[in-house]
């Protein structure tokens, strides 16, 4: 049995990450429930308006550097203290950095670039995160490389559950104390949150890490790091001394292009995000209006389509060490058999969901949102998933094989169709000229990582696998469901919501059995 456990790490990493990422999506999910019903659509709107901001800064302190570490480690596990280290200290150095100018020109920022006044306030105690995430996003990036991801799982738990404890504690306070309710308070629990997370790792970092490296060479890097110019970095990581800025110029040289690459990328979201509320003027709303709709689409409907995604997005984290391990291999099979599982699962879900948000979309916007409007964008949202989960997991496969200029011109052009959609779209069609712009996004994007894996690594894909099976199970499971009662023998007094999660859990068990009964028929036929 242990050596079962040992064989199959990107299966146990996938599973333990996606259990957090379920819990913390759960806990998210009535998180968001409780801001909706406390400071309404148009706070979550504000709210949501500062994290373009957010984003910036995260992917030039720490994001890109966590990446890098999580692949140097992977390549060089004999040195990784050491290159934890390393990039600790450049992204700390950072992150203290921007949160002085996010908090010295919190103003202007909120006027000026994100056109919203009211956000200056919010972005002045945000800048607190920043340093936190820095912490959390070198040790996490760390321990991915590694592949002991039970430490990062139990951070991001840990982290919902004190930015949901801390906002709660507010707001009773508030309301016992007669204080009016903002947007701060969320902005607060974020705060909270990341500290609380950064914190966590670090502690255990301290206590439980086995501070003494091997002096000898990783057998992970042999003759064919050749291939890869990452491991020719790690390589020469080995032979350095105690040197602190070798190896951090090393992981500066691997984080720049990614750094530079995600900062294109995040200031087209920014603008994308800061343009939505102006075109939704331009198509009639009042500013107010344009506001509420924009905290209804992603404050909303959004973390309803991306629930489900935590399997797609813990498989994402796996994959890349897992894929970049292989590649210094030489090992193409493991490669593909990756592709193929992500692919499958991806599908799978995706599939799946398009079935469950089209049918109980618009019930679910209004018993738990009291929202119509959030009903019909889970409808049309419920088309993104497959494509949304496929680009994800193939985006992840991608950069693990170093292919990280290519996936950065993918999300370029997909980002454009995006920004296109918004600017000429919405003020002609509304708020669903920026779904429909999304799903056609998606779709191109996906296609892009897909053609790019086919060029890359040679992999047999069956379509009635990968498609059809899915549809099919779908298909048969929405048909048997049909024939249930629609008021199900269920307690009297349950929320209507209860009502509608059971509906939901008997369809994906039906889904799954269907699933299962296919997988066992073609089984003795493979074999």
């Amino acid at each position: 049995m242990p050596l079962s456990h040992k064989t199959h790490p990107l299966i146990t990493g996938t599973l333990l990450l996606t259990a957090a990422g379920l819990l913390s999506r759960v806990l998210g999910f009535f998180y968001r429930i409780f801001l909706s019903r406390t400071i309404g659509a148009e706070g979550l709107g504000i709210y949501q308006m500062i994290f373009p901001v957010y984003g910036i800064f995260f992917s030039l302190c720490a994001g890109s550097i966590q990446t890098a570490i999580s692949r140097f480690t992977a390549a060089d596990p004999d040195h990784a203290k050491r290159t934890l280290l390393s990039g600790f200290s450049l992204s700390f150095a950072m992150s203290l950095a921007a949160a002085f100018v996010i908090r010295h020109f919190s103003g202007p920022l909120a006027e000026h670039v994100l056109m919203e006044p009211r956000c200056a306030p919010l972005l002045s105690v945000m800048a607190f995160a920043i340093p936190c995430t820095s912490v959390h996003a070198c040790i996490c990036g760390y321990y991915y490389g590694k592949e002991k991801v039970s430490v990062p799982a139990a951070a991001q738990l840990f982290e919902q559950m004190i930015r949901i404890f801390t906002v709660f504690l507010l707001v009773s306070v508030c309301i016992e104390k007669r204080i009016p309710v903002t947007v701060s308070l969320a902005v607060f629990g974020l705060v909270a949150g990341e500290a609380g997370s950064a914190l966590f790792v670090l502690i255990f970092f301290l206590l439980f890490h086995e501070f003494h490296e091997n002096t000898g060479r990783s057998c992970r890097i042999g003759q064919s790091s050749i291939k890869n110019p990452l491991f020719r970095n790690s390589e020469r990581i080995s032979d350095l001394s105690g040197n602190l800025f070798s190896p951090m110029s090393a992981l500066l040289a691997l984080a720049a292009p990614l750094m530079a690459n995600r900062l294109i990328l995040n200031l087209l979201q920014s603008a994308e995000t800061i343009m939505i509320p102006e075109r939704l003027t331009v198509y009639g709303l009042t500013r107010s209006q344009a506001v509420s709709t924009y905290g209804t689409l992603t404050g909303m409907a959004m973390p309803f389509v991306l629930f489900p995604s935590a399997l797609v997005n813990s498989l994402a984290v796996v994959l890349l060490p897992a894929t970049a391990r292989h590649q210094s291999a030489g090992n193409d099979s493991g490669i593909a058999a990756g592709i193929s599982m992500s692919f499958r699962y991806s599908l799978y879900l995706g599939i799946f969901c398009i079935g469950v948000f089209t049918v109980f979309g618009d019930v679910l916007g209004l018993q738990i949102f009291k929202s119509q409007d959030a009903g019909s964008f889970i409808q049309i949202l419920a088309w993104l998933c497959p494509f949304l989960y496929l680009a994800t997991s193939s985006g992840s496969i991608l950069n693990g094989l170093g292919k990280t200029k290519l996936t950065f011109f993918h999300h370029l052009v997909s980002l454009l169709i995006r920004i296109a959609f918004v600017w000429f779209g919405i003020p002609e069609f509304g708020i669903r000229a920026c779904l429909w712009g999304m799903l056609a996004s998606e779709m191109l994007l996906a296609l892009l990582h897909i053609l790019a894996l086919r060029r890359i690594v040679p992999c047999d894909w069956n379509a009635w696998i990968l498609i059809g099976k899915p549809v099919f199970c779908l298909l048969c499971a929405l048909w048997l469901f049909r024939l249930f009662p629609e008021t199900l023998p269920l307690p009297a007094g349950l929320p209507d919501f209860f009502r509608t999660a059971v509906q939901i859990l008997l369809l994906s068990t039906m889904y799954l059995l269907f699933l299962l009964l296919f997988h066992r028929k073609q089984s003795p036929a493979a074999t």
